[in-house]
Formats: structure tokens, sequence, C-alpha cells
């Protein structure tokens, strides 16, 4: 027998509606018409301005022939032009791109042609990397190439020479384009609310990116569920240290809209602009990768202005933060909020909720809690972690691992053109994360590694992870990541990269890996200890992460451990 609601009411225009969070800009300009909405140094914004922008940036796309079905793709850091893009390019009903700029044009040449970009908006800093990416999509176009329209976004605050450049060789500068824009132009919210909004890469270490396609429902029920789990105020003030590009800020892009607050604007991301911001701007909120949180942490003390002027709130997410670093923030008078997630989940889906009873506890396992990557977000219906066998839950002991998995309204739409890789991440009904996990017996889950991170040495599995967290205790380090070496008797042992703290880069190399090795033999299991200790910077993506692939390549140059060596 089919089911049946108590009532025939069907849907109409009255009562329904398509969620997008393009209408939280109208809402903020309506309401606070001038409160600052944009600070990027000397340039400031309010909502009403903004507003108008975004529809003259609409405007102008849509006489351009951009509309439903087109993609714009932007590449440029953290400025007004890159935030602007995230209402006016959807409010011409076409999809946002937003381009890491620390691809590599071969690869940025490649996205521009898998998304088929008609327009290329682009940071002046990055024109010569643009041009060489449209040179190389030409060659490899095989006679099909078609130009898009080339825009380059001018910044006061850098070298004029390179926009003189740009011009020269025919792009049109951003403020020229949009201002023939109708600042009352008529925008498109999508008529369904599954129509994409968004398109993202995958870094694509090991194989081409896939392109990640997010929705505008998933957009608006992110963006809201960033407010609720943060508690984000009406009128926060947010640093951009989270790059843009990357998953959409984490939705906090159109967050920021529905909360009516203000974005500061950071071109490029230090302690020192960090500290400054929060003194001197106002700032409450930030998002950032454990590494920038690990900068802030062991800035020198002339980059510092300590205290801070009021409690300052933290998000961080793209990889698991040492205990040792959540422990110093919340010491300078930070207050972290711990995340999961992936790019495929419109960024962080998962939080670590601070439970009152934990105030109790030591503060050493008060940063162990705190590490954990947690429960779901209010956004998300189901997440689990479930055996690589069988599918089926792992039991909330705390110690079987099983893979991250997730279902609901913020899991993408899938890969672009890649239906070999949606079989893949959608079998079985969820979303496979590929991060290995335990589930607490509180029902909080922690990360043990990535499937291809696990160091297997002797039979043994070893959490490179956990390695990691316990190394970051030593007074030496600053930065560190574990890897599998071969090894002659083992199979594979860790690997230690190491980054010394600055007054520590004189130190004898060899002398202190001895040290480092003896000290993980006084806190980790025999089989854990690194066998070797690499000194020297870690290759990151653009968002922080620390580039394992690129690691675990060193280490296969180096060849395999010796029997003999320690």
């Amino acid at each position: 027998m089919a089911e049946r609601d108590i009532d025939d009411l069907p849907r109409n225009a009255a009562n329904y509606t398509a969620l997008t969070p393009l209408w939280f800009l109208e809402r903020a300009a309506n309401v606070f018409p001038n409160r600052k909405s944009l600070i990027h140094g000397s340039v400031e914004y309010t909502w009403h301005q903004t507003y108008r922008r975004c529809r003259q940036l609409a405007s102008v796309l849509t006489r351009n022939s951009v509309t439903f079905g087109s993609t714009v793709a932007v590449i440029a850091p953290n400025v007004p032009a890159m935030y602007e893009a995230h209402f006016g390019i959807p409010m011409a009903g076409a999809v946002i791109n937003a381009v890491n700029v620390r691809l590599n044009a071969q690869t940025i040449a490649f996205l521009l042609g898998h998304c088929s970009a008609s327009i290329v908006m682009v940071d002046q800093e990055y024109f010569p990397l643009a041009e060489e990416a449209l040179k190389i999509w030409e060659c490899n176009s095989k006679g099909k190439f078609k130009a898009p329209l080339l825009i380059v976004i001018a910044d006061q605050n850098c070298d004029p020479i390179p926009i003189q450049r740009a011009l020269e060789k025919g792009a049109i500068e951003y403020e020229k384009f949009i201002e023939t824009g109708d600042p009352d132009f008529t925008w498109k919210p999508p008529k369904d609310e599954w129509q994409t909004i968004a398109l993202g890469y995958t870094s694509g270490t090991t194989a081409s990116p896939k392109g990640v396609v997010l929705h505008h429902r998933g957009a608006y029920i992110m963006a809201m569920t960033n407010a609720v789990i943060w508690s984000m105020p009406e009128g926060a003030v947010y640093l951009w240290t989270l790059p843009l590009f990357h998953c959409n800020g984490w939705c906090f892009v159109w967050t920021l809209a529905a909360i009516c607050g203000t974005n500061i604007c950071l071109r490029q991301v230090s302690a020192k602009a960090v500290y400054s911001a929060i003194a001197h701007l106002g700032v409450t909120h930030f998002s950032a990768a454990p590494v920038v949180l690990n900068t802030i942490v062991n800035a020198p003390k002339e980059e510092t202005i300590l205290p801070l002027p009021r409690l300052v709130h933290v998000s961080t997410a793209g990889a698991s933060p040492p205990p040792s670093v959540l422990a110093a923030m919340s010491q300078r008078g930070f207050r972290v909020l711990h995340t999961y997630g992936l790019s495929e989940t419109y960024g962080p889906s998962t939080l670590c909720v601070w439970k009152p009873e934990w105030d109790l506890l030591p503060p050493d396992v008060q940063a162990r809690l705190h590490a954990r990557q947690g429960v779901r977000y209010v956004g998300l219906e189901h997440l689990d972690v479930v055996s690589t066998n069988d599918m089926k839950p792992v039991p909330a002991d705390g110690k079987t691992t099983g893979e991250i998995v997730f279902r609901g309204n913020l899991v993408m739409k899938g890969y672009l053109k890649n239906p070999k890789a949606n079989e893949e991440s959608f079998a079985g009904g969820w979303y496979h994360s590929g991060d290995l996990a335990v589930k607490h017996p509180d029902g909080y889950i922690e990360i043990k590694d990535r499937s291809k991170d696990i160091i297997i040495s002797g039979g043994e599995n070893i959490s490179s992870v956990e390695v990691e967290n316990i190394l970051y205790l030593h007074p030496a380090i600053l930065e560190v990541s574990v890897v599998a070496r071969s090894d002659e008797q083992w199979g594979e042992s860790p690997c230690a990269f190491v980054t010394l703290k600055p007054d520590l880069k004189n130190t004898d190399e060899q002398t202190l890996a001895e040290d480092i090795i003896n000290f993980s033999r006084s806190k980790m299991p025999k089989y854990w200890v690194p066998k070797s200790v690499v000194f020297g910077p870690l290759p990151k993506t653009a968002t922080g992460k620390i580039q394992k692939p690129l690691l675990r390549a060193k280490a296969k140059e180096m060849g395999p451990v010796k029997k003999s060596r320690l």
C-alpha cells in the first residue's frame, strides 16, 4: 500500500523555493547596508556595495554568454574579487571553479580544459601562470581550442608592473569589466537546488585531479551549519587565513553573508599578519590547517601581540592536529574547534564537540580528547566507521579500525565526467573517505591514518598519525611527518621527516637524530620507533597539508634501511 500524507496540498510559488546561499547576500545588503562586508588593506566595501558589485559581475557575465551550464574559473588568492565571484558567477546561473594557485601550469591546463572554462579570472600575480596554462591547453586541444575570455584582477597592494603586462597582452581589467554591468541586475536563483554551484578539483598527486561537483542545496546547508556548530554571532569578524579556493573556503564564503559579518582578506598568511589583524581589525574567528596553528604558536615574540584583546575562535581541519599544538593554542587564548572533512563533503563535516565535564580533566587528557575527529555536523545525516571487508559498522571499542563513510546532503553530487571514480566512491550507498579510524565508546571517531599511509612493519600496522603526535612532544621539532620506508629486516619501518624550530637549525643533525630516536624509544612501542630521521622543510599543499606522497617518493629514493642501521 502506497504511503500517503495527511493532506494533498501541493507545492506552489508561495511555499517552496530551491535552497541557495545566494539569498544571504541580498538579505545582508538589506539588513546591514552600511556595515563593512570586506576589508583588504585600504580597500573597504559595505554589504550594500558588495551586493551591487556581485550583481554587476553577474550582469556582465550574462552579456558574455555565461549562463546555465557555463563554468568560470578564478585563479586568485583571498582578495575581494574572489569573494565576489562566489556570488556573482552563480547569480548568472553558472558554476564557479576556484582554482588552487599553487598548482602548476600543466595541472591548471588540464582542469580548465576538463571543465571547459568559458571565462578565466586571474589575479595579476598569477597571470603568467594562467597564460602558460592556456598555452598548454591550446596545445593539447588538437585544433579544437576556443580561447576563454581573460579577466585580470588588479591589486593596489601589489607591484603595478604585472597588471600592465597583462593588459598589454589583451586581458581585461576586472574593475573595468564589472563597471559596465548593471548593479540592479535581476539575478537568477536556481530553479532546482540540485543545480551545480561550484566545482573544485582534488590535488591529483597520483593521477589527474578529480572535479568535485557541489550543488546549491549542499552549499546552503553547510553555510548555515557552519554558523550553528560554531555558534557564530551575527556580525562576526572573520579573517581569511583559509584559502577561498579550498572547498570554497569551507563554505564560510556564504556563511559570512548569512550572519552579516565582516570579511578580512589576507593575501599572504603569516603569524605576524594574523596577530596584527586580531589586534587592529577586531578579528573574532578564523579557520586554518594545523600547520598554520603550529606557525602561530611557534612565532617569535616580536611577531606576536599577546595577550589577545579578546577570545579568538579558530576552526581547524585538513589534517589531524597534534594534541600539543591544540594545548599551546588554548594557552595563548585561542578557542579551537577541531573539525574534519573532505572536498567531497563541502569541507569539514564532523567536529569534536567539547563537553563541559572535560574541563575538569588534566590538560594532556583534554588535548588528547580534543584531537579526535568527533561526531557529525548538524547538517550531515549519516556518519559511520565501517569494516573494509563487509561494510558493517565497527564496534565502538576505540580499537577496531575501519573506514570513515558519509551519507547525506553534505556529500558531493559526484566527480565531473568520471563514472568509474563515482562508482567506487559511492559503493554500497555511502561516500568512502579512504580514511581509517576507530569509534570510541562515546561515539566519537578518531582517525588513525589514510589507508595508504598505514605502515606495515614485520606484519604489524603502525599509525603514522600516532607516531607523529608523540614526536611533536620533542622540544626541537617544529613539524614532522612520518611515512613508510623500505626495511631489509621488517619490510617497512617508520621514517620521520622533521623541520626543526628556528633556533635549532645549526645543531648537529646526527646528534639530534639520535636524540629523537632515543626520545621515541622512551615514549612509544619499539616497533613504532623511526629507524631514520631526515631534516629539512616539508612539502605542503596550498592549504597547509603535508604532501606525504612526495615524502614517500623521497623515502623510496633513499633505499631500504639496512639491518645494522639504528
